[in-house]
């Protein structure tokens, strides 16, 4: 007999059917800079706007006249099939109550890349941390702030204040069809009054990217539906937030994104976040002591993903939850009951046992057993052994996935291992990776709050971000997990900072969903993850001689993550020898 599973996330939950007050953010809808001594700096400044392309690694901050790597024009190289961007960075001394920012066709010699391939987003600036403050509680009224760019709205006219500065993202999809060569076209900036033009030259090589959906690239930011709704004040699981869902994973699987994350039961990381993941499954203990389980919402998610294009693997969060404590609705008495039981225990077992048979069944009868794991967050060396010893006797042959510390005990029977930042080593990882590799297994790495290089905060240098995919590719590993891709703060679109990590810390997108120069920096790194793949697979093919100048590989030994301080350098550094390397070898 199966129950009503809004009955029964409800119940389990704890949740109301009554969504939260619909949050209300314009776009340049913007709080006051905290500098307020910012206005200094515009002293002398003259005209009514400026314009000049900028450097996609820097933030731009809004209250002072930008001076770093600026040019009144922009020369970009890019494969077919690759996204590039630049920022055109707008600022004015004096009030402007409408700019539009434009660019036309890019004219090859034979074809156009069409302005459906080129998209300007104008950055809406959000609070800030000023610094690294690492994993700590801590009162938001007393954290010191800044405005930071991060949010890439729908391109549309914006109001300029006076003695201000707006960033404008601009990428170029280019075609997979696209002929090599060269193309041009122009930026146009304009207030009504004034126009200002921002001559681009793109040269297309030879060499074509694949689309996201078949990049090797291991990508694993968890999802927060539970955010969705409260943010956007819809009830849960209605036909309205599923349809907000889609979006944001439409957004996601845009980067390559391969684990769908489901939490198949209530709270597996406690209350950390500020809206807590609720149960996907609802767990019913009968009458007779006989169990009902409703996947209902699990399949319809898991479904929807799929449907998105994020097909590679099913994690579930989780059967070692922060707490060891297990809700579920007993007939009995009539009320939700809240099981605490560690693995190896009696209890433990007694409770997971039928569902792992049920829930085995139910996966192969969808045909989804071969991609799905248990997935298991920073557990300890001792509960994840006794959860395998488990899984041995009742579920032979389920995936288990594991992202913390490296435990030589267990490693073998972990099928997707991220690696936390700080275990990783410049000589071990690789050949740890390279040997799991070989057995079918995966092995990534992962940030967190007390990392403070590399990092994804919104107070971090975007190129950091780009950095993690070429770390990746230096270290052998598969790919990069982050924790959150969209647990948001109370006022994400206002202030990015939370009561216990660093601002940004807990989501990549913003509502809308709207992507960041977090979230586009990061697909970067992932873009030129592939391309080395590529270029290095064709180096063995074609057996070539390559010049010291476009050594790939000795450029990749020379990475240790935990000596980069400036993330821009490096990979600027390494774009030049990707594009290199792609003129060498795309003429033989």
């Amino acid at each position: 007999m199966k129950k009503s599973f809004l009955y029964l996330i409800l119940a389990i939950a704890g949740m109301s059917c009554t969504p939260s007050a619909r949050q209300s953010a314009q776009p340049f809808d913007e709080p006051d800079d905290p500098d307020t001594l910012a206005v200094r700096t515009w002293q002398g400044a003259t005209g009514r706007v400026h314009a000049a392309f900028g450097s996609t690694d820097i933030r731009y901050e809004r209250s002072k006249p930008p001076t770093k790597d600026l040019s009144v024009s922009w020369q970009g190289t890019a494969w077919r099939g690759e996204r590039v961007a630049t920022q055109v960075v707008v600022w004015s001394s004096v009030a402007l109550p409408s700019v539009t920012v434009g660019c036309t066709p890019l004219q090859g010699d034979s074809s156009e890349i069409t302005g459906e391939a080129i998209a300007l987003h104008p950055l809406g600036y959000v609070l800030a941390d000023t610094g690294f403050t690492g994993c700590r509680r801590r009162s938001q009224d007393t954290m010191k702030a800044m405005l930071s760019p991060e949010i890439l709205y729908d391109n549309r006219p914006f109001p300029l204040a006076a003695r201000s500065v707006r960033p404008v993202w601009l990428s170029i999809r280019v075609p997979s069809t696209a002929p090599a060569g060269i193309y041009h076209g122009s930026v146009v900036i304009s207030t009504g009054e004034d126009s200002l033009y921002l001559p681009l030259t793109l040269r297309v090589q030879e060499m074509t990217l694949p689309p996201p959906s078949d990049w090797h690239f291991h990508l694993d930011l968890w999802q927060n539906p539970f955010a969705v709704a409260r943010y956007h004040g819809v009830a849960l699981w209605s036909q309205e937030h599923w349809d907000l869902i889609r979006k944001y994973l439409h957004l996601l699987a845009s980067a390559g994104q391969k684990c769908i994350t489901t939490s198949i039961i209530d709270k597996p990381w406690g209350g950390q976040t500020y809206d807590p993941f609720g149960a996907m499954i609802g767990f019913v203990r009968n009458h007779d002591g006989t169990w009902d389980y409703d996947y209902s919402v699990f399949d319809q998610y898991v479904e929807t993903a799929m449907e998105e294009g994020i097909t590679e693997q099913i994690s579930c969060y989780t059967m070692v939850p922060w707490g060891n404590r297990f809700r579920y609705y007993d007939e009995d008495s009539a009320a939700t009951v809240t099981l605490e039981a560690r693995p190896g225990s009696a209890e433990y077992e007694a409770f997971w046992e039928p569902f792992l048979q049920d829930f085995i069944a139910h996966l192969k009868e969808k045909g989804w057993y071969e991609r799905t794991a248990i997935a298991l967050d920073e557990r300890g060396e001792e509960d994840t052994r006794h959860l395998i010893a488990f899984l041995h006797r009742s579920a032979p042959g389920l995936k288990l996935t594991l992202a913390g510390g490296y435990y030589p005990s267990v490693i073998r029977e972990i099928y997707d291992f991220s690696y936390y930042f700080w275990h990783l080593d410049r000589e071990k990882t690789p050949l740890l990776a390279a040997g799991r590799r070989s057995e079918g297994k995966i092995t990534t790495w992962y940030v967190a709050c007390n990392v403070p290089h590399p990092n994804d905060f919104t107070f971090s240098p975007p190129a950091e971000a780009t950095l993690q995919g070429w770390i990746t590719a230096a270290l052998g590993l598969d790919g990069f997990l982050r924790w959150a891709y969209n647990s948001w703060p109370e006022d994400v679109m206002h202030d990015s900072r939370f009561r216990t990590w660093p601002s940004g810390d807990t989501y990549f997108v913003y509502p809308g969903p709207y992507s960041s120069v977090r979230f586009e920096k990061l697909r970067e790194g992932i873009q030129d993850y592939t391309k080395i793949a590529i270029l290095q697979e064709r180096i063995r093919e074609k057996d070539r001689n390559i010049p010291d100048s476009l050594d790939l590989r000795k450029f990749l030994e020379q990475l240790d993550p935990r000596k980069i301080r400036d993330a821009s350098l490096y990979t600027r550094e390494g774009r030049k020898i990707l594009s290199g390397l792609t003129d060498l070898l795309s003429g033989d």
